[in-house]
């Protein structure tokens, strides 16, 4: 548990990491945008080699990996909808659309995107193998454009610097607690277990990407978003190969 912990905080700390460079650095929204789009193809490949994949070898065909996908895919559209009317659908907005929304709204957003991201570190590690590179390296790509993006619609919006950054680390922690509380909440569980919960990760994310991360990237990035997350996907699957 102790390792999902320190793997957990790695990857969250890529939150503050994006909320730093957005507030000292000038960066484009096309930049921003083919950022965001390798992030995407990062956590795409993420979810189709190292959890659903995984998730069918572990259930040993009883079934639980269609029924764990839509069941995170329902989860995450039933939060988001709701967070959306809270106030937080402009939470990825780099143009200052979180004026418009409620603190809380956006702060519960993006635990909401976070934690299904960082709680696949703990799932890695179940079985007792190292946890994958590949999982540590999607969840720390795709963290630093989000941030960035918020980041900049939060201080666009007149979030002080300092109160954007304590956002961040709280964020952060939070999501980082979702590896090790992902590793010994299974950690004993039954393989087909196991597996539902792989697959209700990877349906959460892959609904995620399709409702907030991969809409915004296009609005900043334009066509080349395309190939900004085929060429991370591409890195992703070399990674998660070598791994």
């Amino acid at each position: 548990m102790a390792e999902a912990l320190l793997w957990g905080l790695v990857a969250g700390s890529s939150l503050a990491v994006g909320g730093a460079l957005a507030l000292s650095l000038p960066i484009s929204r096309l930049v921003l945008g083919l950022v965001m789009a390798f992030g995407a193809g990062v956590l795409i490949s993420a979810v189709a080699y190292e959890l659903v994949d995984e998730a069918v070898t572990t259930s040993a065909g009883s079934g639980g990996v269609a029924l764990g996908l839509f069941a995170g895919a329902l989860t995450f559209f039933v939060g988001d909808a709701i967070i959306d009317r809270l106030g937080g659908a402009e939470r990825k907005d780099s143009g200052g659309g979180q004026a418009a929304g409620s603190a809380p709204a956006i702060v519960l957003g993006i635990v909401l995107d976070g934690v299904p991201e960082t709680a696949v570190i703990g799932l890695s590690l179940l079985g007792g193998g190292g946890v994958s590179t590949a999982v540590i390296a999607a969840v720390f790509i795709s963290n630093v454009p989000e941030s960035i993006a918020a980041t900049s619609g939060l201080a666009a919006s007149g979030w002080r610097p300092r109160r954007i950054m304590l956002l961040w680390a709280g964020v952060g922690l939070v999501c980082a607690l979702a590896a090790p509380a992902g590793y010994g909440l299974f950690d004993d569980a039954a393989g087909r277990t196991v597996a539902f919960v792989q697959a209700f990760a990877g349906g959460a994310i892959l609904t995620m990407l399709a409702d907030t991360m991969m809409p915004e990237a296009f609005a900043h990035g334009g066509r080349l978003v395309g190939l900004a997350t085929t060429l991370g996907f591409a890195v992703a699957f070399g990674i998660s190969a070598l791994d």
